[in-house]
């Protein structure tokens, strides 16, 4: 089960959530579509590279992944991380479902500013046919986000 981990680590800290099975989907949208949440709670995850160093970009669902703009943002080459590197970086998560949680990985995080504006925010549980539902402020406090401004 890919979400024992990071449902693991939110009862340790006593979060409250919502974790949410649904028909099979890949795009965030589908998966708001499939789980019955509005799409703006939905958000995705990016891994890439920052200068050649993996990160997460947690964007908002409907957002179109521009990388020329995510470069110019960070003032540096970002790419996509490839398969290979997600099956390594993500060993417990199916490819393309992992949860935003880098402090779990390892990896750094970065939150567009709108993500942030919301109550509440749903995320691929580490698989395409689960998600968490949580309130903002906590994975804020967990994962301590670096915030990033996107035109």
């Amino acid at each position: 089960m890919p979400a024992k981990r990071l449902k693991q680590y939110l009862d340790t800290y006593n979060i409250k959530y919502v974790s949410i099975s649904h028909s099979l989907a890949f795009p965030a949208l589908e998966i708001a579509k499939s789980a019955h949440i509005p799409s703006k709670e939905m958000a995705k995850t990016l891994i890439v590279k920052i200068d050649g160093q993996p990160a997460m970009v947690v964007l908002p669902a409907a957002y179109k992944m521009d990388l020329k703009i995510l470069s110019e943002v960070f003032d540096t080459s970002v790419t996509l991380a490839d398969e290979p590197e997600f099956s390594r970086l993500f060993p417990d998560c199916e490819v393309g479902a992992m949860p935003p949680f880098g402090n779990l990985y390892d990896l750094d995080v970065y939150v567009a500013e709108s993500v942030t504006e919301r109550e509440t925010i749903a995320f691929n549980a580490g698989s395409h046919s689960e998600i968490i539902k949580m309130a903002y402020k906590d994975f804020e406090k967990l994962v301590q986000p670096k915030l990033i401004l996107l035109a």
